[in-house]
Order: structure tokens, then sequence, then C-alpha cells
């Protein structure tokens, strides 16, 4: 399949890439070494629109990709389709099909799990990793389902909660718009449910994750305009092929099992806000950094900001981003 190409009037170029998915859809800008950038959920390439111009105008190839299931890359219809293994792969694709050899991959909530497996599978072609939000924990422990059923909390948490086809689909599909307002608010800073966050993330019985979204409050980064582009995509697609990642988190369990406890050997950093509710949560996945990351170059945790790290803090995230790549 040939790449297609589509010229943007802000220096963005948009192309399709052929990858085992069938097509990858990138946004790219600048020149120079290849930074790819992954999203996690519910996002796209454009909740990198930050850090594209700060990373062309400091010399590198940016190029932020929408994960198979996302925006215009190809949805598989099989939950399958959608394990990790195979999206590690949709990275690899897109470097070659960008003509490069290597890359610096950078990830953000489940982008940063697809960068760090993609820098673990792939070493010789992702020459250094960084992860946002989510810290890198190697493969180990019991199995993910059971460690969500037995997480405490007044319901059911809301990985669980996404675990049946279809049921979140029926939620958000109504009001596409509104169901994303309220997930990007209650995970903001500015907005997020005070004291007690098991509201959230716990999903009472008989009730929708939606009940515990903060009411009325929209997030100082989540302007009508970003909204709208965001809106506008999973009206288009749905969220079928994002919920899908987290339905196969039993299945990697199991294939990973060659890589229990392996190490990110490459140079990393980890940007992270104050406020996210995962930090604190993992805490001693962040401890770990010494073994689990000897390759650390910072680990950097924000005041006041909250999980969509890259939108809420764009400017101090760059800083950070732009001083570990010029150290590479």
């Amino acid at each position: 399949m040939a790449q297609r190409t589509e010229a943007s009037t802000t220096g963005r170029t948009h192309r399709l890439v052929p990858s085992p998915a069938g097509r990858t859809h990138v946004v790219e800008q600048g020149s120079g070494p290849l930074v790819l950038l992954v999203h996690g959920f519910p996002e796209s390439w454009y909740s990198w629109r930050h850090q594209l111009p700060a990373l062309a105008a400091a010399g590198y190839r940016a190029v932020a990709m929408d994960v198979r299931g996302y925006g215009r890359s190809s949805h598989p219809t099989e939950i399958g389709a959608y394990r990790l293994h195979e999206l590690v792969e949709d990275t690899l694709a897109v470097v070659e099909g960008l003509g490069e050899s290597s890359a610096v991959v950078v990830g953000h909530d489940w982008g940063a799990t697809i960068a760090a497996n993609s820098a673990l599978l792939h070493p010789e072609v992702f020459r250094a990793v960084g992860l946002m939000s989510v810290p890198y924990a190697p493969w180990t422990g019991p199995r993910p389902s059971d460690v969500f059923a037995q997480m405490g909390g007044d319901g059911e948490f809301y990985v669980s909660y996404f675990q049946e086809p279809g049921r979140t689909e029926a939620e958000v599909e109504p009001d596409v718009r509104g169901w994303l307002a309220g997930f990007y608010a209650g995970l903001s800073a500015d907005t997020m449910p005070s004291g007690d966050v098991s509201s959230f993330y716990f999903v009472k019985q008989g009730e929708k994750l939606s009940d515990g979204f903060p009411v009325g409050r929209r997030p100082s980064w989540l302007t009508d305009e970003v909204l709208d582009v965001y809106a506008g995509e999973f009206e288009r697609t749905g969220l079928t092929g994002g919920l899908n990642r987290y339905r196969n988190m039993d299945r990697d369990w199991e294939e990973f099992a060659d890589w229990r406890g392996a190490p990110l050997l490459q140079p990393s950093l980890f940007i992270g806000g104050s406020e996210d509710a995962s930090i604190g949560w993992l805490a001693d996945v962040i401890a770990a950094f010494p073994t689990t990351l000897p390759g650390l170059v910072g680990s950097h945790i924000l005041p006041g900001r909250g999980h969509w790290i890259q939108q809420e803090a764009g400017d101090e995230v760059n800083d950070l981003l732009l001083d570990w790549l010029a150290g590479l």
C-alpha cells in the first residue's frame, strides 16, 4: 500500500503509512531525528498539538500517530487485534514506513505502555523512550484481571467495567461529546473530584461510569475547539477500538511471559502530574525506577497537574522533553 500524503496549512503533514493494522495515520512536522509520539485513551494524535511545533522548531522530525482503532488509522474488528504485541508492531511499521531506521518514542497513558514495550521488544530501533503519566512496570505479578477484582473502592474498578464489549459503548454513544468532556474533567487537576476519587474510578452497582464524572465543570485546557476535535473523531469512529486495548490485558500478561522482570535499558524520561491518582497508586513502581529504568535521565512530577499532562502543561512538558532530547 502506498503512502498517502496531505499537506496542512498549519505546517503539519498528514500521512497514511502501511502497517500491520492496514494503515496508520500520522501527523508530521519538522525535519531531523525522528521523535514518535503515541497517545492514550481516549485521545488521538491531536493530544500532541503543543509538542509537534516545539519539537519541529528545535530540529526534530516530530510524528504523532493515531493508534489503531483511533482516528484515520485502521479499525480491526477483532478484540485480539488490539493486543500489545500488535500495537508495538504498528509503531515499528511507522518508523520503517517513514524511511527511518531509528526513533525516540514518547507515549502518554496507554501510549506510554505502547512506547515502553516498543523499546523493550525493539531496542535496535527505539533508542530512547519517554513516558508520561503511566510509569514503566516490568511484566510481573498476578494476572491483571485478578488484581482489578481485588482492588478496594466502593464498586467495580473502571478497567473491569470496560471489559464487557458494548457495555461502555452503550453509555457513551447517546452523548459522545458530553461523555468525553466528563471523562477529561475527572482526570484534570482543576476539575477532578476533590477528596476521595473513588467515585470516578469505581462504578457502583446499577450505575454508569459517567455517574461519577464532575458535573458542570470544564478543565481550562479543554476549550470548545479542542473538545470539538475529539468529539468529531469519536462520533465518527466510536470508542470500541480504544476500549479493546483494556480487553486484552490478560492476553498481554500471558504473551509477555518471556519478558518477566525485564528492565528498559535505553535512556528514558518520566513526566507525571502531582494530582494524577495514578502517580499515587503507582508510587512503588516509580520508586523502583533505579532497577526498572537504569537509563533514566529524569523523573519529574509537575505540581498541580493532572493526568492529561502534555495538554495541561504544554510549555512545561516541552521544556523537559527538549532538554532530555538534547542530551541524548
